[in-house]
């Protein structure tokens, strides 16, 4: 899969006092865009878990903020997969205003088991959709 791009709208709960995006919802809007890419590829979440026993969960994130996003600002995030192994994904999202960097994720997603919570093998057929 080519870069992914999900446009995100800043609404007033996601700012603090000065109408600036608060540091922590930058990961909720990295979330929307991993979880609606895995949607146009053809995944629901919610359907791995019944169907495949599978889920996937951060691992680690290293996150560097450039420019602040303000209240009612119209964001896109670029998501890509760097790196796809038996039991994890590592992906770069990028946060863009107007073609403006405001701020970069490097994500690592492990994939586990939904009953046992243990390292689960991402099955081909979706590795193979979603990179």
């Amino acid at each position: 899969m080519k870069d992914f791009q999900w446009p995100i709208r800043v609404y007033y709960e996601d700012t603090d006092a000065g109408g600036v995006v608060f540091y922590a919802n930058y990961l909720k809007f990295f979330e929307r865009a991993r979880t609606e890419m895995l949607r146009y590829s053809g995944f629901e979440q919610d359907q791995l878990i019944t169907e495949q026993r599978l889920i996937f969960v951060v691992r680690s994130v290293q996150v560097d903020y450039l420019k602040p996003a303000c209240f009612n600002d119209s964001l896109l995030v670029n998501t890509k997969i760097l790196m796809a192994k038996k039991v994890s994904l590592n992906f770069e999202q990028v946060i863009t205003r107007n073609e403006e960097v405001v701020c970069k994720g490097d994500i690592r997603i492990a994939s586990l088991d939904a009953n046992s919570m243990k390292p689960k093998i991402i099955p081909d057929f979706i590795l193979e959709k979603i990179t």
